[in-house]
């Protein structure tokens, strides 16, 4: 009788493993708040041992969550990483599209994770919620063709990213609704509105809004 074939093992390399850890992790703090979450319930959900958990992160869970938080942050980074290619606002919309979906992915624990309010909240993880935020706002400068943006100009783009962030928590507390598709359109209109706002009261930014209004007519 032949005898039944046994599953290979597979040893993970150290950077799998950290992977496979933060993974486990960041699916975790996507439905719960940091504070909820053990570091039995990060063994648990990745099928290791606690002590294992210690030995990638001897920090324990403070070291966890942070090393989460740079792996969110990561990818939210690469969401306005968008070719410099055709008309600025379908960009835009492109890259919103990949924001929200990563909002709608983590869904209840967008909050904890990258906005504060948390027990584990430190100047470690607020200066890594902040390079989100100015890492958007410098693709965004690139975006518009502004390799100098001005005191109005930035002051423009970094309440708009405050908006999108403030929305997106309200669209979760209000069960996804509109639809996202919805919500991305207005965000953009959003952009544009606040734009020409300043506009009125600064000249870079009203040459901004001229080229948006020649990308519109081509």
């Amino acid at each position: 009788m032949t005898p039944s074939a046994t599953p290979a093992y597979r040893r993970l390399s150290v950077e799998e493993r950290r992977s496979q850890l933060l993974d486990a992790a960041l699916t975790l703090f996507a439905h719960r708040a940091p504070e909820d979450v053990s570091l039995d319930d990060v063994a648990e959900a990745a099928g290791v041992s606690r002590p294992l958990v210690y030995r990638y992160f001897p920090g324990g869970k403070q070291q966890l969550y942070e090393a989460a938080l740079r792996s969110a942050a990561e990818e939210l980074r690469h969401c306005f990483d968008e070719p410099l290619q055709g008309p600025l606002l379908p960009r835009l919309s492109r890259a919103l599209d990949r924001y929200l979906g990563f909002v709608d992915e983590h869904d209840t624990g967008f909050s904890a994770l990258l906005q504060g309010g948390s027990v584990v909240e430190t100047s470690r993880t607020t200066a890594i919620v902040d390079g989100v935020r100015r890492a958007a706002a410098e693709h965004i400068y690139r975006h518009l063709g502004v390799s100098g943006p001005g005191p109005r100009l930035r002051m423009t783009v970094r309440t708009w990213i405050t908006a999108v962030e403030a929305a997106s928590l309200i669209w979760l507390d209000e069960d996804k609704q509109p639809p996202v598709e919805e919500l991305r359109d207005w965000l953009v209109e959003q952009f544009v509105a606040v734009l020409t706002v300043t506009a009125s009261r600064d000249p870079q930014t009203a040459a901004v809004v001229g080229a948006l209004a020649g990308d519109g007519r081509d």
